[in-house]
């Protein structure tokens, strides 16, 4: 039996019902969506999350959880069309961001409540980015949609956000899966979720991929290219860009996806956590946040795949998500 079979099971004839874990949820914009499904398949077979820590969308997606109101987000966020989505952003027209971040905040505080990281029933850390002193701000005290705001500010695109006098940006600039505030943990596992994997090393179902279908009958990926193409031929018109450059978007996007892949492969090299989940980075766009049910549910393929290979009897919980999962416990 291996190390990490040993952990998982104790001893072959074991159940891993009970096993404790550290749970490190990763940066990657909508494919953070696939945390969800991660979670829920840990829940379905007997694994309890004692210690969360995340960055950006994996920041969003633990506190969440960590606060009890999994159920509530899940039911909003498979809700959302193109058209909802592009409501939930506000324009900065200033200089720091295109986005203000205001408004997809407060619809989280009405759906969840607010409440103190120091307060949870389950430790969480949320990372950001203090880039005047560059270094990375671990947040475990404090409001904790302010600790969520900061660490999903995506430079260029969400304006920074203060807390405790500093100017916060995405915790995925510096450390997009954060092993580190784990380490400390007296749990029986720690488990990463990486949803910036490389194709080859993530988990992929056939039936995955921009399959989803939009409002108007086209898939997603239809949906996005009709789009950037329209965009790129508009730049082309008024300044005589060729069609098949890169434009901003591009440059700023696969500029920051190189440098947190690199600091992802980094990290769990110096970490080396007990399982790693990977998820591809080929799986959405960054804001293909309507794509939310196939997400999840590429989430919770992907840690079925990657623990059941470990664990033997993992994997033969209720597929059926248990009533009241997500709740805070009574008292």
């Amino acid at each position: 039996m291996t190390d990490i079979q040993h952990k998982l099971t104790g001893r072959a004839s074991d159940d891993v019902a009970g096993k404790s874990v550290s749970l490190v949820l990763g940066s990657g914009g909508a494919r953070g969506l696939a945390h969800i499904g991660v979670i829920e398949w840990l829940e379905d077979n007997g694994f309890e999350i004692r210690s969360i820590a995340g960055a950006s969308m994996g920041a969003l997606i633990g506190g969440i959880y960590a606060a009890g109101e999994l159920d509530a987000y899940r039911n909003w966020v498979t809700a959302l069309e193109k058209s909802d989505v592009l409501r939930l952003l506000d324009l900065s027209f200033g200089w720091s961001g295109l986005l203000k971040g205001e408004k997809v905040i407060e619809r989280l505080r009405d759906l969840i409540g607010d409440c103190n990281i120091e307060d949870l029933p389950i430790a969480f850390t949320a990372v950001a980015t203090d880039v005047e002193a560059q270094k990375e701000v671990w947040l475990n005290r404090g409001p904790l949609f302010d600790a969520v705001r900061a660490s999903i500010a995506v430079p260029l695109v969400f304006t920074p956000f203060e807390v405790d006098g500093r100017r916060l940006l995405d915790g995925g600039l510096i450390n997009p899966l954060p092993i580190a505030p784990t380490l400390s943990d007296n749990t029986d596992l720690t488990i990463a979720v990486n949803v910036g994997g490389l194709p080859e090393d993530s988990f992929v179902p056939e039936a995955a991929g921009n399959s989803e279908s939009s409002d108007s009958g086209e898939t997603g990926s239809a949906y996005h290219e009709r789009i950037a193409t329209f965009v790129r031929e508009l730049q082309g018109k008024i300044t005589g860009k060729d069609e098949s450059a890169w434009d901003f978007f591009d440059v700023m996007n696969l500029s920051i996806e190189t440098m947190q892949n690199t600091i992802t492969r980094m990290k769990l090299a110096a970490y080396n956590p007990d399982v790693t989940v990977n998820i591809s980075r080929d799986a959405a766009h960054a804001h293909e946040f309507y794509r939310a049910a196939e997400l999840i549910e590429l989430g919770s393929a992907a840690a079925a795949e990657m623990l059941a290979r470990h664990a033997p009897g993992a994997g033969s919980g209720s597929r059926n998500r248990r009533e009241g999962r997500g709740k805070k416990p009574a008292g």
